[in-house]
């Protein structure tokens, strides 16, 4: 039936995917550490309200998609791997500390690289290599050992906990959950006198789904030469350089195509509204906290299974337990960061 190999064929889903997510983040400038800072010190909810519209739509269109069997939610690493509360906690503050001081996430790198910004492109290098030395590089003994990931013996989500105590779909919990994002997000009226950007956020939060749905699909139709995944951008950067360069570390794949559609994608959409433009650094000590905070991150983000965009988004969307807490941790590792360096600028 398949013409194509099974690589191939999901590094082009990937590719796919992260085209549509990357021009929809560059075009509703859907960004973590920006929605942050601008509730914590702009006085600006917009940014984070569309987190919730994001969310809602990722979760109501990946159970439906379960529903119909077009999802295997169960078989994402996110639902595999045993809750570990120790790793989210202090992955989620290592990640959010380091995004704080490199001004941005691995997917926001990404983004922004699309864009012509050359410090992202540090950022997601060094992000890359210290995530591999976690993972599988000096650091990962150390990381196993205190941070061990055990396979799951039962669900790891809270729709499927509940569907398995109760008898009853998922469905029962995602969508109150998900219309109550909604809500949560159009509640807001600057929000919601922004149809753009609702528009795409919503394009972001189908795209999540859509890897869901694109791996479940290529792993039956593959007998199972695909994993099931959803968009992360801690490990695969790693990947995706190796695979570059020696067509190695699993070779091509979904997280490889999707990191490199999510460049082009937000170049499409940075030329598209003319603001491309090559950036650079200037200032040692930004260069030095930005090397500093892909560091941190790259190793936050495989302690925790996954970055603001891995945990934060995709695990959300299937309503994984490590979700939550990673993302709280996230959020309160960068608002720390945030406010260390507001402190050092106002004593500057």
């Amino acid at each position: 039936m398949w013409e194509l190999s099974p690589s191939v064929m999901a590094g082009g889903a990937g590719m796919v995917g992260g085209i549509a997510l990357g021009y929809a983040a560059r075009m509703g400038d859907f960004c973590t550490l920006n929605a942050i800072e601008s509730a914590a010190y702009g006085g600006d909810q917009r940014r984070a309200r569309l987190w919730g519209v994001v969310l809602g739509v990722a979760i109501l269109a990946v159970f439906f998609a379960e529903a119909m069997g077009f999802a295997l939610i169960g078989e994402s690493p996110y639902h595999q791997i045993a809750f570990n509360p120790l790793a989210a906690i202090f992955g989620g503050l290592l990640f959010g500390y380091g995004m704080a001081l490199a001004g941005n996430c691995g997917f926001g790198a990404l983004v922004r690289l699309g864009g012509g910004d050359l410090r992202s492109f540090l950022i997601v290098m060094i992000m890359a290599v210290s995530g591999f030395i976690a993972l599988a590089g000096p650091l990962s003994p150390l990381r196993t050992a205190l941070f061990p990931q055990l396979e799951a013996e039962g669900p790891q989500g809270f729709a499927h906990a509940f569907a398995a105590m109760s008898g009853l779909s998922p469905l029962v919990v995602a969508v109150p959950v998900a219309l109550a994002l909604i809500g949560f997000g159009l509640a807001h009226p600057h929000l919601r006198h922004a149809p753009r950007t609702i528009g795409w956020g919503v394009v972001v939060g189908l795209s999540l789904a859509y890897a869901f749905i694109a791996t479940s699909v290529l792993r039956l139709e593959t007998l199972d030469a695909v994993p099931v995944e959803g968009f992360t951008f801690t490990a695969p950067l790693g990947r995706t350089i190796l695979y570059l360069m020696t067509s190695s570390a699993g070779g091509l794949n979904f997280a490889v195509g999707s990191v490199v559609g999510v460049v082009a994608g937000a170049a499409f959409a940075a030329a598209w509204r003319r603001r491309f433009r090559w950036e650079a650094c200037e200032d040692p000590r930004e260069l030095g906290r930005q090397v500093a905070g892909a560091c941190l991150m790259g190793v936050g983000g495989v302690i925790a299974v996954g970055c603001s965009i891995g945990q934060g988004a995709s695990a959300m969307a299937t309503l994984a337990f490590s979700a939550p807490l990673v993302f709280v941790s996230i959020v309160a590792g960068a608002m720390f960061g945030l406010r260390q360096l507001l402190r050092g600028f106002q004593s500057a």
